[in-house]
C-alpha cells in the first residue's frame, strides 16, 4: 500500500514523502495514529499544501537547530561522581546525566540525540556529540571529576 507521511517517522522517512509499506502497518498502525494518509490521484493536491508547510517547519527547525548548535558549541560541562581506587567510578556517566547537566544550562536536548561512543567509566575529559535537528552535531567538552 502506497502512503503519504504526515509526519517524520523514524525508520520511514520525513513528511511527505511516499512509502510503500505492507497493507498491515498502515491498516493497524499508520492510519489510526494519523502518521500517513493512503495516496490516491485525489490526495495529491493535499500533498502539494501538506509540502508547503512541511518546507515551513522544517526552516523554523533548522533555524532553532542553528541556534542551539551555536550555543551548545564549545560547551564545558563539568560532571562530579563518586569516584574508586585508580579513577574508576561507580556505575558511569550516562546521556541521562549529560542531558540534565544541558538543561541547567537552559539547553533542554533529548537523551536519545546525545552520542557517547564509549562508555564514560573514568574521571578525565570526554568530547561528545549531540545530534540536533537537519544535521547539526555540534560538540561539546565533559570532564568527569571526583565529587
Amino acid at each position: 500500500m502506497k502512503v503519504i507521511l504526515q509526519k517524520d517517522i523514524p525508520n520511514l522517512g520525513d513528511a511527505g514523502d511516499i512509502k510503500e509499506v505492507s497493507d498491515g502497518y498502515a491498516r493497524n498502525f499508520l492510519l489510526p495514529r494519523k502518521l500517513v494518509i493512503v495516496a490516491s490521484d485525489s490526495s495529491r493536491k493535499a500533498i502539494d499544501h501538506q509540502n508547503k508547510l512541511i518546507k515551513l517547519k522544517k526552516e523554523k527547525r533548522k533555524k532553532q537547530s542553528e541556534k542551539t548548535a551555536a550555543g551548545i558549541a564549545g560547551m564545558e560541562l563539568r560532571i562530579t561522581v563518586q569516584v574508586g581506587e585508580e579513577g574508576k567510578l561507580f556505575g558511569s556517566v550516562t546521556s541521562m546525566d549529560i542531558a540534565r547537566k544541558l538543561k541547567e544550562q537552559g539547553f533542554e536536548i533529548d537523551k536519545r540525540k546525545i552520542i557517547i561512543e564509549n562508555p564514560i567509566k573514568q574521571e578525565g575529559e570526554y568530547t561528545i556529540k549531540i545530534k540536533l535537528d537537519e544535521g547539526q552535531t555540534p560538540e561539546i567538552k565533559v570532564i568527569v571529576a571526583q565529587e
